[in-house]
């Protein structure tokens, strides 16, 4: 176990030494839900069906992720920042009041959507049809989500803390668990949905257990206490939310957007159409991994030495990033043109599914290399502890821009369910064109000494 000096050595190979052990974890984490929707599409003569239930829940999990990023993605940062000042106990201080907002805000997320499940799910688009699919999928998957939102959120505190290999090692152990679990209760004990379900909160759980077991071990740099405390300090509460506010906001316009694409869907193509979008959206998981790999592995090298004042190591880091991120994206957009049979058919090879979704995939990858611009520029301004630029910038690509077009688009030139993929090529080329010029006006003449720093 080798922790990164984020102080020394040369700024890409810290990224990479970073981002390396994040992207194996990345895609291991994948693993909970993806492995889950390929299994429910293969369950015979009901997948397709099956797996568009499964995607009307999206939006719901999607908002305890949301939940799990405010206090994760939020005080991370915040703590890689205090490292570099040398301000240790600032730094704990950080991690701690972060755990403990994560489990109190997982028991009441728990209980509201426990009691209030079923009116939300067909809010959210589920049918007569898919409700038998969405709502014990769902119901089994909120029980698991204090383990959920333990384990995710506070791995950044260790990747934080240079401990990328430990951090992989956190998702390891429960994806491994839950490609193992899956096939022997969906299929061996012929529980289907529910099966998948519970596979993935005893994966959660393992996850859990092995990141509290090492920040609460010496090994740590920085330990947890898991003495319940008196109080929280407000100040400290308010930065971690204030900086992990972008990332929230960011999900829930996700979940919003994932609402709005089911009930628009719904009226002009019906549970086919949500199946194919279900789909897409879980080949972006898996085709956005590597990218946000680089950005997250690249996050607290930046925050770090930003910390510290060594502001051409930043600006260097912010230029390998984008190069990196501009060329992925590019070889996913060609794969996606030559081989969009492959992608879909990891879920589901059905002919009337594939009629649907080659050309919806298509579509929605047309921009995908603005994509890129996206990354980079919000990877900044959240790294660096920029609060108003990373919320401003999380709400104009998806609420200002995707969510008006997704409305509208059906509607115009007969392009009905085309329309709500349309918007989403559109959004790439206008927001992250915007996010990434902002940032280069806004960050770089203060990294160059031009002007004092603001938060």
């Amino acid at each position: 176990m080798k922790q990164i000096d984020f102080s020394n050595g040369k700024t890409a190979q810290n990224i990479f030494y970073a981002a390396f052990p994040m992207l194996v974890a990345q895609v291991l984490n994948l693993m909970y839900n993806i492995v889950d929707r390929v299994y429910i599409g293969r369950i015979p003569e009901v997948g397709v069906t099956a797996l568009g239930g499964v995607g009307i829940c999206f939006p719901l999990i999607t908002i305890v992720t949301a939940f799990t990023n405010l206090y994760g993605v939020g005080g991370a940062p915040l703590c890689s920042i205090e490292r570099g000042r040398k301000n240790l106990t600032g730094a704990q201080e950080i991690m701690n009041t972060s755990f403990y907002l994560l489990i109190i805000t997982a028991l009441v997320l728990t209980l509201f959507g426990e009691l209030f499940l079923r009116p939300v799910l067909y809010l959210f688009g589920a049918s007569d049809i898919t409700i038998v699919y969405a709502e014990p999928y769902m119901r089994i998957y909120l029980a698991g989500t204090v383990f959920s939102m333990t384990a995710l959120g506070l791995n950044p505190f260790i990747n934080s803390q240079g401990f990328s290999s430990v951090g992989m090692m956190t998702v390891f152990v429960g994806a491994m668990a839950n490609i193992i679990l899956d096939p022997i209760f969906i299929f061996l004990f012929d529980m289907g949905v529910s099966g998948a379900a519970l596979a993935t909160i005893i994966s959660q759980f393992i996850s859990a257990m092995f990141v509290l077991h090492f920040l609460t071990s010496d090994k740590a740099e920085l330990k947890l206490s898991l003495k319940i405390p008196k109080s929280l300090k407000a100040s400290t509460v308010k930065n971690i939310v204030g900086l992990g506010v972008s990332s929230f906001v960011m999900q829930i316009n996700n979940s919003l957007i994932q609402v709005i694409n089911n009930n628009v869907l719904g009226t002009f193509g019906g549970d086919m159409y949500i199946s194919a979008m279900t789909i897409i959206n879980s080949v972006r998981q898996i085709l956005d991994t590597p990218a946000l790999a680089i950005t997250d592995g690249a996050s607290p090298v930046l925050s770090y030495n930003y910390g510290a004042g060594k502001y051409k190591d930043v600006k260097k880091a912010i230029f390998l990033v984008t190069g990196a991120t501009l060329t992925y994206t590019g070889v996913v957009w060609l794969l996606i043109f030559l081989f969009p049979v492959f992608f879909i058919s990891i879920f589901n090879s059905d002919s009337s599914l594939l009629s649907v979704a080659v050309t919806s995939l298509h579509t929605y990858y047309f921009a995908y290399i603005f994509q890129a611009l996206q990354f980079s520029g919000q990877m900044v301004f959240k790294s660096l502890g920029k609060k108003k630029q990373t919320i401003f910038f999380s709400i104009l690509r998806k609420v200002i821009i995707v969510v008006p077009l997704t409305i509208i688009l059906p509607h115009v030139a007969g392009l009905g369910a085309h329309g709500v993929f349309m918007a989403e090529p559109i959004s790439n080329v206008v927001g992250g064109t915007i996010c990434f010029t902002a940032m280069l006006l806004m960050i770089m003449p203060e990294l160059n000494g031009k002007k004092k720093a603001r938060p």
